[in-house]
């Protein structure tokens, strides 16, 4: 209990457990990375970024997701699913037959975060690639079936991702 007492952000998320995480960063004029280290036991599982390929090939195979771009100015949402990409000229490339495309500087990824904890009262779980910076370079959400509930096969998925970075960082512990 001491340590929330004495950080600031951490009784920040106690009080608002499902509350915006970049609020909560733009609040104490802090990273988003410094926020997911701080959120409570198990919400947050920290793989290197040096994984970014291998992570994002396991998210190709998950069907329909959400992706998310969240900066000061807006929230950029599309839904589909991540198409294969491949490295060349500086940028890891992802083309393919959905609207999500585009060329992403995978080498700034510092951090992968598996993230699960509540949103707006309902669970939400995603996978957030964090910058050199500490800034979220982006974010991919669980999907959601049509009675907002988490589509169960990529929650399972997600979970397996979970439990495998987490056995890798205990060991590197």
């Amino acid at each position: 209990m001491t340590e929330i007492a004495n950080d600031p952000i951490r009784q920040a998320l106690a009080e608002k457990p499902d509350g915006i995480l970049e609020a909560v960063a733009e609040a104490h004029g802090v990273s988003l990375q410094a926020v997911l280290d701080r959120l409570p036991d198990g919400a947050a599982i920290r793989a290197p970024g040096r994984l970014f390929e291998e992570i994002w090939n396991d998210l190709t195979g998950w069907g329909e997701i959400m992706f998310i771009v969240h900066t000061r100015d807006g929230v950029f949402e599309c839904k589909g699913s991540l198409p294969p990409g491949t490295f060349g000229r500086g940028s890891f490339n992802i083309h393919g037959d959905s609207p999500i495309g585009g060329h992403l500087r995978a080498d700034r990824c510092r951090f992968v975060y598996f993230v699960d904890r509540p949103f707006f009262g309902r669970r939400s779980c995603s996978v957030q690639f964090v910058n050199e910076d500490g800034g979220v370079m982006f974010k991919v959400f669980v999907g959601r079936n049509a009675d907002r509930s988490l589509k169960e096969d990529q929650v399972a998925r997600f979970e397996a991702l979970c439990d495998r970075y987490r056995a890798a960082a205990d060991e590197a512990a």
